[in-house]
């Protein structure tokens, strides 16, 4: 019988984004997410190497998977508080995306970058579509690009980072969360 590669690449992420995003990159364990994968642990390290970077295959393929789901071109790039919408239901359903950056964040500080150039080209394309929206008139120009995106993944994603705040600070009488979001960047971009 031939051996899978994918689905067991597939299977491998899926158990190190549960793993990572519960106990970061220094408390995870590969045993745990072999045991999760139904997989032999040798197999990550045939695959991804050590656990620095599966960790950075976990962040790399996370973002892809937002990015597949959640795309910004320069049609949706004009309707920025719709798509800070949808990137908000992407994390209600995936909150473990925030995690990950969370944990990251807080293991590298302002270091490098797992799989920093592969990312970083997901977010120039985002940025090149608001350009593009810019120079076509669709969107307003008091904003650069950079700054549009960084105030909708910090909007979009601040709610699932600190839910904690939002239950308390948003509480009554704001409307849903989602609707408040959109609110929000609709205001930014007026």
């Amino acid at each position: 019988m031939a051996w899978n590669t994918a689905q067991t690449r597939r299977l491998l992420l899926d158990a190190a984004v549960e793993e990572f995003a519960e106990h970061g990159p220094e408390g995870a364990r590969l045993d745990r997410v072999a045991a999760a994968a139904g997989v032999n642990k040798e197999r990550i390290y045939q695959y991804f190497g050590n656990k620095e970077q599966l960790f950075a295959a976990v962040l790399t393929w996370a973002l892809e998977r937002l990015a597949e789901a959640v795309p910004l071109e320069e049609g949706l790039a004009a309707d920025l508080p719709e798509y800070a919408g949808r990137v908000y239901d992407y994390h209600r359903e995936h909150p473990q995306f925030i995690r990950l950056l969370h944990w990251e964040g807080l293991h590298r500080g302002s270091g490098p970058v797992a799989g920093g150039e592969v990312r970083a080209a997901h977010y120039a394309a985002k940025l090149a579509a608001l350009a593009a929206a810019q120079k076509a008139g669709t969107l307003g120009t008091d904003f650069a690009p950079r700054e549009l995106l960084y105030a909708v993944i910090a909007l979009a994603g601040w709610w699932y980072a600190t839910p904690q705040l939002a239950q308390m600070i948003m509480a009554e009488g704001a409307g849903t969360a989602r609707d408040t979001l959109v609110r929000m960047v609709a205001k930014l971009i007026s």
